[in-house]
């Protein structure tokens, strides 16, 4: 099997995955949160910044963290209602409990009960619509991760 080469850090000293996916150290808080959306590239820091701002305006209190390359928002710490993720073309949020959103997220999963809501540089957020899918999952049990 071939070897792989070490991703190399772009100018700004951050390695970015498939995706333009900032790679960034495990941690929980505020603050590698922030340090994720300081390296997403492009239109989807605005995404990503917004994402943030919305759920910490809908959700006093919310506990964040970074697993997987991934933020990752919640009630307690150890479980999780939603993450985000960048791809190519669009931000992904992931909703842990999607399935029980009224109306659901329109992309499916093939894990059970996960939606995810793909939020394009033309599209932009539905805030309307996604501040009611946070009110509804943190009324559902999160997910442990």
């Amino acid at each position: 099997m071939a070897e792989r080469k070490p991703l190399k850090p772009n100018k700004d000293g951050v390695v970015l995955l498939s995706g333009d996916n900032p790679q960034i150290a495990k941690g929980f808080g505020d603050e590698p949160v922030s340090a994720y959306i300081a390296a997403v590239p492009g239109w989807k820091q605005a995404i990503c910044r917004e994402v943030d701002a919305l759920v910490v305006k809908t959700v006093p209190g919310v506990k964040k963290a970074v697993k997987w390359n991934t933020p990752l928002y919640g009630l307690d710490g150890e479980t999780w209602i939603l993450s985000m993720h960048c791809f190519k073309a669009h931000v992904r949020v992931t909703f842990f409990k999607g399935t029980e959103l009224k109306p659901m997220p329109a992309k499916e999963s093939k894990v059970a009960g996960v939606r995810y809501y793909d939020v394009t540089e033309e599209a932009g957020i539905d805030e309307k619509q996604f501040v009611t899918w946070v009110k509804q999952a943190v009324l559902l049990p999160g997910e442990k991760m």
